[in-house]
């Protein structure tokens, strides 16, 4: 997670790391501030708008919008907004969410099916890093609950682009709990089109420029089903040279992990779809949480300016897997 200051001394030995640490929280950037609304936690940057944690109204809470370098939105607006330029497919992927397709048998993954419902904030707080805590229920279409989890986001500007790190817990608190072999997961983002590796003109989206690699050097199209540590995207919006780069955490289970990293700007961190990914691998991809115990799962998204290695990506990785 991101660290914090909370001492004097913390924060000389982080002015004295500040060079050769990427992802340093600078001061200078100012505060975070988190504050509870209505189905909703709003976080911000120094006065300016970050994100919002949506967790009424939708099949799981969301984030949506995210704003990257420069107040620049980086994720799909639809099924939000609808706008030109943007396809209005796969109305489940809402910018930025943690769900899985096959649990216990039940689909969390596609709309209309099974629900994350939330049931507490535990925690909004501002400061150097923002942070929200919460507590969730996993129902299946029938309403009985199938897990629960506890998730905490953090949120931070740091001197490599803004993050934002999750943390899930999931709670084998209702019996076993079985995540299921599908590609259909888990810890998504749908970019903004311009983010995209093709164009869909039959859709509408013409304006293109994404690139895409991994960390193994596997580029485009190509990192589907492939396992890797972290995973960027990059291209132009507005002009600018923007990315969005995801981090698997090298505790988490199965790392490296395999990515459900589509063409059209769907992204998504999968340790459960083996047999989707790699068929010789067999049904191999199914994980059971005995009752009582959990599983935690972290992430960090690098909403950064420029590319790839202009980002220095595989520096900031280190620095996140430290």
């Amino acid at each position: 997670m991101i660290r914090r200051k909370t001492s004097s001394a913390w924060i000389f030995a982080a002015l004295a790391l500040l060079l050769h640490r990427p992802d340093v929280i600078l001061a200078a950037d100012g505060p975070v501030t988190v504050t509870e609304g209505e189905g909703k936690v709003v976080v911000e940057v120094d006065g300016k708008p970050f994100t919002e944690y949506i967790y009424e109204g939708h099949t799981k809470p969301v984030l949506y919008p995210i704003y990257g370098p420069g107040q620049t939105p980086m994720t799909r607006s639809f099924p939000f907004e609808k706008r030109d330029g943007e396809a209005n497919d796969h109305p489940h992927h809402e910018s930025m969410w943690f769900t899985h397709g096959k649990v216990n048998g039940h689909d969390f993954w596609l709309n209309g099916n099974a629900k994350v419902v939330q049931t507490e904030v535990v925690e909004a707080a501002g400061g150097e890093v923002g942070r929200i805590k919460t507590k969730n229920e996993w129902r299946g279409k029938d309403g009985k609950v199938v897990c629960t989890d506890t998730r905490v986001l953090e949120f931070a500007e740091t001197s490599a682009g803004r993050v934002i790190d999750w943390e899930v817990t999931i709670h084998a608190s209702h019996g076993d709990v079985t995540f299921g072999d599908t590609k259909e997961g888990t810890m998504g983002i749908r970019t903004r089109p311009e983010l995209r590796l093709d164009a869909d003109p039959r859709r509408g989206v013409k304006d293109v420029s994404g690139q895409a690699v991994n960390s193994e050097g596997v580029e485009g199209k190509a990192m589907w089903g492939k396992r890797a540590k972290w995973v960027d995207y990059h291209g132009q919006i507005d002009g600018k040279t923007v990315g969005i780069a995801i981090f698997d955490h090298p505790k988490n289970l199965r790392h490296p992990t395999w990515w459900h990293a589509r063409n059209y700007g769907l992204v998504a961190a999968n340790p459960f779809g083996m047999h989707d990914f790699d068929r010789s691998l067999g049904k191999k991809g199914d994980y059971t949480i005995p009752a009582g115990e959990s599983l935690t799962l972290r992430y960090r998204f690098l909403f950064h300016p420029g590319t790839t290695e202009e980002a220095k990506i595989e520096e900031a990785y280190q620095d996140y897997a430290k």
